[in-house]
């Protein structure tokens, strides 16, 4: 039987104290074995919170990622709205040709 990945959300408060730590000077391993986060995952969160300050390697920052996400919800609510529009109105066309079958030219 496979094993179930989960991941374990940590809170934005506790994200920033283990940045804070790191920077203040102690070690991404040493973080990890007190506090539990991989090393991986506190390495990311240091990376992230330097694109945050301005620095980093050109990576998206949080508020950038914030309204990427909006931004493709925003865009795939539109495609939805678009396809029902578009169904609509050659469903009202069909219904008004004057050679529709429910019409009566008798």
């Amino acid at each position: 039987m496979a094993k179930s990945k989960t991941s374990k959300r940590y809170t934005r408060e506790f994200r920033r104290e283990l940045v804070a730590l790191h920077r203040a000077g102690r070690s991404i391993p040493e973080l990890s074995r007190e506090f539990g986060p991989t090393p991986w995952t506190i390495a990311l969160w240091v990376k992230q919170a330097d694109r945050d300050g301005g620095g980093g390697d050109g990576g998206l920052t949080t508020n950038e990622r914030e309204e990427l996400s909006r931004l493709r919800r925003e865009i795939k609510r539109l495609k939805m709205e678009r396809e029902i529009l578009a169904k609509a109105a050659a469903w009202f066309a069909q219904e008004t040709t004057p050679n529709s079958k429910n019409s009566s030219n008798s």
